[in-house]
């Protein structure tokens, strides 16, 4: 009898550890296990990324051919509240934001309502004549020649700015060189395009980002970030500071930099977008060429990046689109191989300041092993794909 009770007590205990364990195990993580092999390496590559850069929170999503075939959120969203982070948490995407801004931009030009070469000051005639013509196309390519931000005023830590007068911050100041000639990324480039784009179609340029990208493509955790107002699953936001530890990041507003480094997303978001780059029909074929096609500088140099994308070549001769954004309080990453139709997104909730994560080692894991390349006689071998 005695031994039956001991039995019986086992076998609770054994229910009790099971239920446990099972607590402890994440669920909200997708996955194919044909890549089984391949998602462990990326797991363990963004994590002690996480770890080793002291972010709390962070989601990392992969596709192959289409889908999915991984998405995991890993840390906290909120470290006061102990909130984990999901895979539907809103992260700040910092400059990634400038990608649905061009696209939004070549949407309008294929619909007529814009055109790449108009001035500036056709569509905003209060916009003040500069030395040289700056025209829509100088904008959304960075080859304007306006100043970078932060060598001027600037607006960061200013609340209750509107897109339009935001950009009384720069309107006056001059050309820093002939457009056309050089590139040079600044955010002010796309915050005047956007103000531009609220011009010529008459609505709020956030509506016109939901109109156009966000809701057709089904992007249902891309939004804007509003200091003011409540966000469901937004991340709480981190900074690190002089001696690299981890604090809240100071609020700011960014409604009047929205077409620039406004937006809220996740990676399983930015991974729709980089699909519906490869195979979504609402975005046309000439679009699609536009927007990753480099152009020749006035120059002679090749231009770096075409519509917040840089479009560059690996050290295997792979075509990579690729983008890194940081915010205070976010970042975010993205990487296309369009003829291997692979992408991988991550986000993470606190300022990229130390170290971009690993994304183009995770992408090495989901692609076939490179041919070595050929050797000539007392050549050494390095066969090593270097970082973006």
């Amino acid at each position: 009898m005695e031994l039956k009770k001991l039995k019986f007590v086992i076998f609770l205990l054994a229910i009790l550890i099971g239920l446990t364990n099972c607590k402890k195990h994440n669920n909200d993580i997708v996955y194919n296990k044909k890549y089984i092999d391949a998602i462990k390496k990326a797991r363990k590559d963004f994590s002690f990324y996480l770890t080793s850069n002291s972010i709390p929170g962070g989601s990392i999503a992969i596709s192959k051919g289409g889908e999915l075939v991984y998405s995991e959120a890993m840390g906290l969203a909120s470290k006061d509240l102990d909130v984990p982070a999901t895979r539907n948490t809103k992260f700040r995407i910092g400059s990634l934001t400038e990608l649905f801004t061009s696209l939004t931009y070549q949407l309008l030009v294929e619909k007529g309502t814009l055109h790449p070469d108009s001035s500036v000051q056709y569509y905003m005639p209060e916009f003040p004549e500069k030395k040289y013509k700056i025209t829509l196309e100088n904008l959304v390519n960075n080859t304007s020649g306006m100043r970078p931000e932060g060598s001027g005023k600037e607006y960061t830590n200013k609340f209750n700015l509107s897109l339009q007068k935001g950009i009384d911050s720069f309107k006056d100041d001059s050309l820093m060189a002939e457009p056309g000639y050089y590139q040079y990324a600044s955010s002010l480039n796309y915050n005047l395009l956007g103000a531009v784009m609220e011009k010529a179609t008459h609505k709020n340029f956030e509506k016109i980002v939901k109109e156009l990208v966000t809701d057709t493509l089904h992007l249902e955790n891309t939004v804007f970030d509003h200091p003011l107002g409540t966000i469901k699953g937004r991340s709480d936001f981190y900074d690190h500071n002089i001696v690299a530890l981890l604090i809240n990041a100071i609020s700011i507003d960014l409604r009047s930099q929205a077409p620039s480094k406004g937006l809220l997303s996740n990676a399983e978001d930015l991974v729709k977008l980089g699909n519906a780059f490869l195979f979504s029909d609402y975005i046309s074929e000439d679009i699609k060429k536009r927007i990753f096609s480099l152009s020749t500088l006035k120059s002679g140099l090749l231009a770096q990046n075409s519509n917040g994308w840089l479009v560059l070549e690996d050290n295997y001769g792979r075509e990579v689109y690729a983008r890194t954004g940081s915010v205070v309080g976010g970042g975010a990453t993205i990487l296309i191989f369009p003829e291997e139709e692979l992408i991988v997104a991550c986000t993470v909730n606190t300022t990229m300041d130390m170290q971009e994560p690993p994304d183009y080692k995770i992408a090495t894991y989901f692609l076939p092993e490179p041919e070595k390349p050929q050797q000539t006689p007392g050549e050494a071998s390095d066969s090593t794909a270097t970082d973006k």
